[in-house]
């Protein structure tokens, strides 16, 4: 009795097994990725360049607790142990005079929200949470909307 299940679950098995690789394309020209048909082993066409706005307004926010977006461009921008180009704007001294965003009360708090005179170490580098954009069609089709509190629709 054992053994006859055990058969059964095995023909099921190579059946289901045999189905997908039926249905599965045989060879890679049948797929495109967004680098298109180029083979791996070739250099595919560089992207075209997108232009970064000039200084402009903030960007509005998607969701809760998004990072603010950079409207500049930040190419050539340091950001290393011993400086970061960002502070000469976003400071907290300096961004009356640049006319730039103020850095949240947020970056000067550890991760056990004790506040410090200056500015985390978790938050120093802008760049892992903030990034700059362009106006650049999306690499693939999405169908997200921000929620109505963000965008006040």
């Amino acid at each position: 009795m054992m053994i006859k299940k055990l058969s059964i679950i095995a023909s099921i098995t190579l059946g289901l097994l045999a189905a997908t690789a039926i249905s599965m394309p045989a060879n890679s020209a049948e797929i495109e990725s967004l680098r298109g048909s180029s083979e791996l082993d070739q250099d595919s066409k560089a992207p075209e360049l997108k232009k970064y706005a000039k200084d402009g307004e903030p960007i509005a926010r998607d969701y809760v607790q998004q990072p603010p977006l950079i409207p500049h461009k930040i190419k050539g921008y340091k950001v290393n142990l011993k400086s970061n180009k960002c502070l000469s704007c976003h400071s907290w001294k300096n961004y009356r005079e640049a006319g730039a965003t103020k850095i949240s009360q947020t970056h000067f708090e550890d991760r056990d929200e004790n506040v410090l005179a200056n500015i985390s170490a978790r938050r120093y580098f802008c760049t892992q949470c903030h990034v700059p954009q362009v106006n650049a069609q999306p690499l693939v089709e999405n169908q997200f909307e921000p929620i109505t509190a963000i965008s006040g629709e």
